[in-house]
């Protein structure tokens, strides 16, 4: 096959503490330039946060605007937000407030970025599936946890089920066996569900287990990452397919 390669800068609004964010969208856009022109580079920016606490979480979402600006010194064309958790805690809707900061940021700083989330994309890939009723996998700390269960049926998708590992540290939900949620899952009662959440974390890890709970559940079956990267490839108007991705990343339709 032959086609001219492009190439787009993807800025990463990133907690300081996540090292999988980093991993995973690049694997999956990788992934991807086997069959497309498109090529990526990736650059982030930081924001501090150790411990997944709401606290914690709220100080380091106000710091996000510096992180937009300084993205946009580098002309990226996209910047994605990393912290699911991080947008739901802070009330329903957040992800919509939270875009417009971060896009104005940008469009202050003289480079419009378009401007996507993790929280957001999960809500607009369950939207896209025609989702109406989820069972997920959080690693977050039960209080957490039911703000964000709480945050997605406040958008239509109702929760069956969900499992909270109760994780505290950040770098320890890192830690975590990417194939684990392959038999998480199992622990949740997924009976009439739409769709599976194989992790509601961008820095829980759990991309090669995506394909094997689709195929053993034979549900869709998503997480924070994966459909953060549908949101990267949708802003850019680029075909949201990737390999490895699961059903969300399998068909152009967006």
């Amino acid at each position: 096959m032959s086609f001219v390669e492009k190439t787009h800068r993807v800025g990463l609004i990133v907690p300081s503490s996540n090292v999988t964010m980093e991993t995973e969208i690049p694997a999956l856009l990788r992934a991807r330039e086997s069959g497309f022109p498109d090529r990526f580079t990736f650059h982030s920016s930081r924001m501090r946060m150790k411990s997944v606490v709401k606290e914690e979480l709220e100080r380091m979402d106000d710091d996000s605007l510096r992180c937009a600006t300084e993205l946009s010194d580098a002309a990226v064309q996209v910047q994605a937000y990393a912290c699911l958790v991080a947008i739901m805690s802070r009330g329903r809707g957040y992800h919509r407030v939270s875009a417009q900061r971060l896009h104005d940021a940008s469009v202050e700083n003289g480079s419009p970025t378009a401007t996507v989330s993790s929280a957001g994309a999960l809500i607009d890939a369950l939207h896209s599936l025609g989702a109406k009723k989820i069972s997920i996998i959080c690693p977050y700390m039960k209080p957490l946890t039911r703000l964000v269960v709480d945050y997605i049926e406040s958008e239509g998708v109702e929760v069956k089920d969900y499992l909270a590992l109760e994780i505290p540290d950040n770098l320890e939900v890192a830690a975590q066996d990417p194939n684990a949620p392959a038999e998480l899952w199992k622990k949740l009662d997924v009976k009439g569900v739409d769709a599976i959440i194989a992790s509601a974390c961008v820095q829980m890890p759990s991309l090669p287990a995506v394909a094997k709970i689709e195929a053993a559940s034979g549900l869709p079956t998503l997480s924070a990452s994966v459909a953060t990267t549908w949101s990267i490839l949708n802003a850019l108007k680029l075909p949201p397919i990737a390999p490895g991705g699961g059903a969300l990343l399998a068909t152009s339709g967006c």
